[in-house]
């Protein structure tokens, strides 16, 4: 596989995915609350209509899946370009991409952008630093659930890279 490639590839991937980041958590229609901490996700809800559990849970779900399956088509392309050839160099590629993300995501745009930056505060939620600056909060995400759903992608670009091989 092609290193060059693959390093070039991160780079315009981190770009997507924070521009992604910044267009689902501008404003009145962020898409991410449930990705802030229970504090401020409680704080938000005192001034705002609380979405029925199922019905939040259901839209978490389904927006997580849709960006697992954009995920992992982008993630087939990239690996195809950086030259994986069967299951193991597109799994490794994909999750390798994946883990990237999510340190990247954790440490730069959680703990740096998103506790510092009011663009990312819920309105209601502006005054509470303390719990934007819960730094174990987003760690604690990204080496659970994080790790858990890179891998279901990093299985299916594996096997698709598999397939066309």
């Amino acid at each position: 596989m092609n290193v060059t490639v693959i390093i070039i590839e991160m780079l315009v991937f981190t770009a997507i995915f924070t521009a992604a980041c910044f267009a689902t958590t501008s404003g009145k229609n962020n898409l991410q609350i449930d990705n802030y901490p229970p504090e401020i996700q409680e704080e938000y809800f005192k001034t705002h209509d609380r979405p029925a559990p199922a019905e939040f849970s259901r839209a978490a779900v389904v927006r997580k899946g849709i960006a697992v399956i954009v995920f992992a088509a982008v993630l087939v392309l990239m690996a195809k370009l950086a030259g994986a050839k069967d299951f193991l160099q597109g799994f490794l590629f994909a999750f390798g991409m994946l883990a990237w993300i999510g340190i990247y995501d954790t440490f730069f745009m959680d703990w740096v952008l998103f506790a510092n930056m009011k663009r990312f505060r819920l309105e209601g939620t502006e005054h509470m630093d303390k719990e934007y600056h819960q730094k174990w909060f987003h760690l604690k995400g990204m080496l659970t659930s994080g790790i858990i759903i890179a891998l279901i992608p990093a299985v299916m670009v594996g096997l698709v890279i598999m397939l066309i091989n």
